[in-house]
């Protein structure tokens, strides 16, 4: 679940791990963004969407959104588990701080420099210098998959970067989908390779411990792909055909 299509990153690592599985995706259309939203907006969304999902009866919630998992996680976990065990998305910040060198945390202006976001630096990459670099308009272009859009917002924060970072966490799901853009943009000449830490590779395989799976990335492709918009059954909305995740996404035959 997600306000919009931050959510096909974690949606195609859970798609690689097991192709057999059926896939429920929950946005909200009517709702969207959820950014700039009360904290008791967006819960009274997210619960919603989640609700949506959970018509379906799911073996696993993901909350594919960075926002909805600083704001609604206690809401959605009070509502659904034990039935439904629910997986918020963290920021990378542990596995970035391992490597030592200073790194950037890109995040939307809402999350950047909040209460949470301080706290995961403090219990996981103390002692080691982080940038918080907000993206302004980023995630907003992405979901529109607005090319100028996302250009500009990626140059604009690629600015803010500090030019001796070793590495870059994507601290909100839809930057996932133009990670490329991103290392080109921060990449400094005669530095070393830039890494890229996304949540959606490690949120697909908690969301698989959860309930006890095992990854099979080798089982027949027959899983079913299930859409849902605020509620309603529908299609996936047309900007995510722009990216490589919504691409693989919609090659799967919706379930009924």
């Amino acid at each position: 679940m997600d306000s919009g299509i931050g959510l096909l990153a974690a949606t195609t690592a859970v798609r690689r791990l097991r192709p057999d599985a059926d896939l429920v995706l929950s946005l909200d259309p009517d709702g969207m963004p959820w950014g700039p939203r009360t904290p008791e907006d967006l819960t009274q969304r997210a619960v919603a969407v989640a609700e949506a999902a959970a018509a379906h009866r799911p073996d696993v919630l993901i909350v594919g959104c960075n926002t909805a998992t600083v704001h609604a996680l206690p809401a959605l976990r009070a509502r659904l588990e034990p039935g439904i065990p629910v997986i918020g998305t963290v920021p990378a910040i542990k596995p970035a701080s391992a490597g030592g060198g200073p790194f950037a945390i890109w995040a939307t202006p809402a999350t950047t420099g909040s209460p949470y976001q301080r706290g995961l630096i403090k219990d996981f990459a103390d002692g080691v210098t982080v940038a918080e670099v907000p993206c302004f308009g980023l995630a907003e272009a992405i979901e529109h998959a607005d090319e100028p859009a996302i250009e500009a917002a990626v140059a604009a924060a690629a600015a803010l970067t500090p030019r001796d970072v070793t590495t870059v966490v994507l601290g909100c799901t839809h930057y996932e989908l133009v990670a490329e853009r991103i290392r080109t943009a921060v990449q400094r000449p005669g530095f070393p390779p830039l890494a890229l830490h996304g949540s959606a590779g490690a949120v697909a395989a908690q969301a698989l411990r959860r309930i006890g799976e095992q990854p099979a990335p080798e089982a027949a492709a027959n899983g079913t792909l299930t859409v849902l918009l605020s509620g309603r059954e529908g299609a996936l909305p047309e900007p995510a055909l722009a990216y490589a995740e919504g691409r693989l996404l919609q090659a799967i035959s919706p379930a009924r």
